[in-house]
Order: C-alpha cells, then sequence, then structure tokens
C-alpha cells in the first residue's frame, strides 16, 4: 500500500494547552505516531510528523480567568511543557507548533475567508446563554447549574462530570455563569455554520465504500454519523479568546476551536515548509496519517474532511486515521479536572532515564481494539520481566561472552547446523510479521514480535551452551556468538520505533552506524573482527519502593477527590422531639480496646461508664489501631438492646462519622468529661 505513494504526511491530534500532556494522550495518539513515522524513516520514506499545540477554546480561558491571568499566559506555560517534554521521551517530531502563532491565524482566517467569499456557509440566528452583569455570551463551559439526571450542582452546560452526561446549557437546573455567578438569560446571536449535509453523500462515498480497511471502531462511529443524517455545524463563537473572524459585522466573534484547530496540521506545515507545503497537502501522490484517540474520530473523519471538500484547490483527504480507544489509570477514568493521570513530565522527574520503558509499557498495552488500563504492578513487571530479564538479559550475555571469548571482536561463522539454520529461520519470520504489523498499525503487535526476536536469542544462547563448548570447540563458540552478535544488531533494529533510546545505547556497543529496516532478519550486519564495546546495561530493575510511591501518590489524589466532590446523604425523615430524646448517648472512657479473632472489620471495647463498666463492639478495625483508642472518651448510645457479636455481648454503639473518603472518625468530647455524663 505504502510503495505507490511518494511521500507520507502524518499529523498527530492537538492537545489543548491548558494542562500538561499524560499517558492517556501518549498511548492513544503520540507514541503510535512516533513508531509509525520513525519505521518510515528506516525505510528511507519521505516523511513528516506534524504537530502542536491547541490553543484557543474555553478550557483555556476558564483556567486563565481562575488564575487571574491572561489566555496567553497559560498557553504559553503549557505549550513549553508539552513540547519539552514530548522531545524528551523521543516523539520526533518534524515540527510542533502552536495555534497562537502568526502563520497559523493567517492560515485559519484566509480558509474561513475562502469558504465565505465561495458562499460555503450559511448564517443562522439563535437563543445562546447569556451574562447581563459581564456583558458576555457563554459557552457551554461557562454555564453551570444543576445536572437534571444526578442532581450534582457542578454540572457544566456541555457535560455533567458526576454522572458523564452529555447536556445542552438549556438542560440545566437555575443555571448560572461561571463568570459572575449571575442568573443566565438568553439573547439573540447570529453565526456561520458549514452545512456537513452538502458532503453527506461524498462523505459516505469515500468512507463506507472506499475505506473499508479503516479500525473497526472509527468505520463504526462514521457509519453511525452518516447513517443519523449530518446537520450543520457552527464555525464561529462569540468569545473574546481566538481567531477573530474575517468578515466585517463580526466584532467579538471568533472562529469554533473545531473548525481552528485542524487547519492548524495546514499552518505548521507551511511553518517548515514555506514554499513545497502544497505538495504535502494536495499533491495525490502524498498520503496523509492522522493520528488521533477516539473522541476525535468525528472531527477528523466528518468534519475536517468536509471543511477539505468545500475548499476544493484538490486538497487531499486522509487516507486512514488509526484512532486508538481510551487509555484507564488504575482501574478509573484517566481525569485531568480530577488529576487522576500519570503526568508526562512527572513522569520524566520521578524515573529519569526510563522514557523507553514508558514508551514499551504503552505500546504493548495500547487501546487500540478497546480500553485499556495501566497499573504500576504492571508497569514494573514489564519492565522487569521483559526489558531486563529478556531483552536485556539477551544482549548483556552475547557481548559478555565475546569479550571473554574473542577480545570483544566479532568471532568469524563457521559451518551452520540445523539448530543455527532453526534460529535464522525464526528470526526472520518474526522480523516478517513485525514488518507487517506497523505497516498495519498494529504496534502492540509489532513490539511482542520484536520482543519475540530477544526470546530467541535467549533460547539460542541456553540451547548452544557457547561457554561450554569454549573448552572443546572454540570454532562453534565463535559461530554461535557471531549469529548472537547479529541478533542483536537486529533488535537494535528492530526495536528502534518502538525504544529508540536503547536502540542508539545499542548500535554504539555494537558499532552499527545508520541503521535500515532492510538490516532486519539479516545475519551478515556485522563484518568479522569489527570491534564490539564494552557491555552496558540497557534497563535496570524497578524496585518496589518506586512503584509504592507512585501508587501511594494515587491514593492521595482518589482521596482528595472524594473530599472535594463529597454531597451529604440526604437528611432523614424528620422525628419528633420526644423520639429522639429516648436515644440514651453518653460520655466513656476507654479502658481497653482489642481486635476480635477472626473478624477483620471488629474492635472489642472495654468502657468505663461511670456506672461499673460494659463492652461494645465496634466495626472500626480498619479505621484505628486498638492502642491509639485507649484512654481516648467517646460517645456511646447506652440504651440498645444487648447484641452478639462473634459471641460477644455489645451494649451499646460508639459514634462516629463516615468521611468522605470512607473513613470513620470516633465522635466524643473536645475536652475532659465525667464517665458517663449525658450528651444533651
Amino acid at each position: 500500500m505504502e510503495n505507490q505513494y511518494k511521500r507520507t504526511l502524518i499529523t498527530t491530534a492537538l492537545p489543548y494547552a491548558n494542562g500538561p500532556v499524560h499517558i492517556g494522550h501518549l498511548a492513544g495518539v503520540y507514541v503510535p505516531a512516533d513508531i509509525y513515522a520513525r519505521y518510515l524513516r528506516l525505510r528511507g520514506r519521505d516523511v513528516k510528523m506534524i504537530g502542536g499545540s491547541d490553543e484557543h477554546g474555553v478550557p483555556i480561558t476558564l483556567k486563565a480567568r481562575k488564575e487571574g491571568v491572561t489566555p496567553q499566559d497559560i498557553v504559553d506555560r503549557y505549550h513549553k511543557i508539552i513540547k519539552d517534554s514530548f522531545e524528551e521521551l523521543g516523539i520526533s517530531f518534524d515540527v510542533y507548533s502552536r495555534t497562537t502563532s502568526d502563520i497559523h491565524h493567517d492560515t485559519a482566517s484566509e480558509f474561513f475567508r475562502h469558504l465565505y467569499d465561495n458562499g460555503k456557509f450559511i448564517q443562522q440566528t439563535s437563543m445562546q446563554p447569556y451574562d447581563e452583569e459581564a456583558g458576555e455570551f457563554l459557552a457551554d463551559r461557562y454555564v453551570v447549574g444543576t445536572c437534571p439526571h444526578c442532581g450534582s450542582e457542578r454540572a457544566y452546560g456541555d457535560q455533567c462530570e458526576a454522572c458523564g452526561t452529555s447536556l445542552n446549557a438549556t438542560d440545566l437546573i437555575n443555571p448560572r455563569s461561571a463568570l459572575t455567578n449571575a442568573p443566565v438569560t438568553l439573547k439573540e446571536t447570529s453565526h456561520w455554520f458549514l452545512p456537513l449535509d452538502r458532503y453527506e453523500d461524498a462523505l459516505r462515498q469515500w468512507i463506507l465504500e472506499g475505506h473499508k480497511e479503516w479500525k473497526p471502531n472509527v468505520y463504526g462511529q462514521c457509519k453511525s454519523w452518516l447513517d443519523l443524517g449530518l446537520q450543520p455545524r457552527a464555525v464561529s463563537r462569540d468569545l473574546k479568546w481566538g481567531v477573530p473572524v474575517p468578515v466585517e459585522g463580526a466584532e467579538g466573534k471568533v472562529l469554533y476551536v473545531w473548525f481552528d484547530a485542524p487547519i492548524g496540521y495546514i499552518s505548521n506545515t507551511k511553518e517548515i515548509l514555506p514554499d513545497t507545503w502544497q505538495t504535502w497537502w494536495k499533491d495525490p501522490e502524498t498520503r496523509i496519517i492522522n493520528f488521533i484517540g477516539k473522541d476525535n474520530i468525528v472531527f477528523h473523519c466528518i468534519v475536517f474532511p468536509a471543511m477539505l471538500m468545500a475548499y476544493g484547490d484538490n486538497f487531499q483527504l486522509p487516507d486512514n486515521v488509526p484512532a486508538n480507544e481510551f487509555l484507564n489509570l488504575e482501574g478509573d477514568k484517566i481525569s485531568t479536572s480530577r488529576n487522576w493521570a500519570v503526568w508526562l513530565h512527572e513522569y520524566l522527574r520521578d524515573f529519569p532515564g526510563k522514557q523507553d520503558v514508558l514508551r514499551y509499557v504503552l505500546t504493548v498495552n495500547a487501546p487500540e481494539a478497546k480500553d485499556n488500563d495501566f497499573t504500576w504492578r504492571d508497569f514494573q513487571a514489564h519492565n522487569n520481566n521483559e526489558l531486563v530479564a529478556i531483552l536485556g538479559n539477551f544482549v548483556n550475555r552475547a557481548i559478555v561472552l565475546t569479550h571473554k571469548y574473542f577480545e570483544g571482536k566479532v568471532p568469524a561463522a563457521g559451518a551452520l547446523t540445523d539448530d543455527d539454520r532453526a534460529m535464522i529461520a525464526e528470526t526472520e519470520a518474526a522480523a516478517k510479521a513485525l514488518t507487517e504489523a506497523i505497516e498495519t498499525f498494529h504496534f502492540r503487535d509489532a513490539a511482542k514480535y520484536a520482543m519475540e526476536i530477544a526470546r530467541i536469542g535467549n533460547r539460542y544462547l541456553q540451547t548452544s551452551e557457547p561457554w561450554k563448548t569454549a573448552k572443546t570447540d572454540l570454532g562453534r563458540t565463535a559461530t554461535v556468538l557471531n549469529l548472537a552478535l547479529q541478533l542483536c544488531a537486529n533488535l537494535a533494529v528492530a526495536f528502534e520505533p518502538v525504544l529508540p533510546f536503547m536502540s542508539a545505547k545499542l548500535s554504539k556497543m555494537l558499532g552499527i552506524g545508520k541503521l535500515d529496516w532492510d538490516m532486519l532478519g539479516r545475519f551478515d550486519i556485522l563484518a568479522e573482527g569489527a570491534a564490539i564495546a564494552q557491555p552496558e546495561l540497557l534497563f535496570e530493575k524497578i524496585e518496589d519502593d518506586a512503584i509504592q510511591a507512585q501508587i501511594d501518590r494515587l491514593d492521595r489524589i482518589k482521596k482528595e477527590n472524594q473530599i472535594k466532590n463529597f454531597t451529604p446523604e440526604p437528611q432523614q425523615p424528620d422525628v419528633d422531639f420526644d423520639t429522639f430524646m429516648k436515644a440514651d448517648i453518653r460520655v466513656g472512657t476507654v479502658v481497653e480496646c482489642v481486635k476480635v479473632p477472626k473478624a477483620d472489620k471488629l474492635l472489642k471495647f472495654r468502657i468505663d461508664d461511670g456506672m461499673g463498666g460494659r463492652t461494645i463492639v465496634s466495626g472500626i478495625a480498619k479505621h484505628y489501631a486498638p492502642d491509639d483508642l485507649v484512654g481516648k472518651q467517646v460517645c456511646f448510645i447506652a440504651n440498645l438492646p444487648p447484641r452478639k457479636l462473634k459471641g460477644i455481648e455489645s451494649m451499646g454503639m460508639i459514634l462516629s462519622a463516615e468521611n468522605a473518603d470512607g473513613s470513620l472518625v470516633v465522635i466524643g468530647p473536645t475536652g475532659p468529661v465525667a464517665p458517663g455524663a449525658q450528651v444533651k
């Protein structure tokens, strides 16, 4: 498929510059895109990988207002963090730019004006949320109120984050402005719309008939949208931050971010190829690949192609849009607002020099066909059990043995045995499968086939036992180690798209200059007598304490979120005062406290109640150590009927409050009180 094209343009979804990037972004878009770009470069193909920050849109203005700074301050800060962390991870963009650049503003304005001048838009008037106090129309995210579905009082005009339901601003109960807290009114405004319905037949033909090879999640979502029928979509908004709408009478209006952002692919290409950018966008011999997450499928397969169709002038449509599903974190959905994420810049700080480990784990665990889960224990296991124990172990053994028996030089290979030929055949098969997997965007499989080559190497050394043959047949040892070193060279090539830092280090040890994909499956890469450098560890074990620190951090975040989003339980039905007074609540001093045998939750208390003492059994063992409670004063209900728990007669109930994070706090007086005193 690839050979019919002269060049490949790879685009990556533009991350919002209102925060750093996290592992969900990496697994969904940037690591797979980089794998593919690196692979094409190894094949000698003409390829450009285009990226940049999406710096317009409501989330950025919301963050700026919250921090009391300008939107430009926000995007400047996060664009640098994102760009620097991508570079440190080895994401090999040919350009990583931004949508606040002059060239982007000019390109987006020209794109809109071209469609406007050629009658491609329709204009519609509607009633939109408005803040009378601020004198501004409100984007959906600026409208807050009560969710009509779950009752959360912190729902936005586009979505309730508590229950996940998509909303319209008019759906909210008691909607108010996030700017001033004033009640929201509706006011008439006029906007330009791109009539997607005009391009429905062309899109149906292009996707449903022309690209049945697309991933099922992409093809299926496109078909669902087309079957429902496309509707006109607004291309302008009443906002102050963004690319101004470049026509008269559009004061106070900017390009809607969904229209503005994908044009960034074009403007970013212009930035590095000012004279030849049209070749990369308008020549039929250019293949365009859009790497995105599943939440961007509609924009890249329906909306942006419709924009390009509307513009005309031979703009090429993407040949493939290999979108991934979502990556979860420790069984929970990654969420920027809840800080439930592994942020790339923090990972690079906490695990210096381990860029390839993250790249590998995100690749072998990529959510290519369904949502997948990242866990820190799994991360540790992939590093220790595969990168260290399989890949690193094989390379280290081969090079150490070469230095031990042949003074660190590639020995000459003699006659091959059946075992040698079988190993070579296995490697060639794995190399062929690896190539096919990358060509068809199955990067999980590609990483597994690359690791299989290392497994082949370990099996080969184990079977051939060159350390034994060295005592009786040094020629046989030479052959085995020659083939093992050639296999190491194969690994440098096979893993370069996924593990570029390891590959560079291994290539240097082996004395290989420029890698080429055509080397893969060959056993004549290293010349006889070539010097091999001293072995260096490619990977190191990750210890339990480093992983536990990350798990503890997530536990703290989970508790913080529980407290932040705490909603009290509904009030119980009213009771009259006389009924309440029947509960005899008293203060007692804990004299003795022990765990109840064979009961994880129960503690047995001996209470000084001022009336001779009593035993109370309470289910708070998961929240308190028994010794911490001895000597403390607690409130308890004295007049409950006796009840046997695990064979112990309990004479009352100790009062405790359940916190937002599920922890229990025993209720007691703030100062000394005589045992037996009543709570009134």
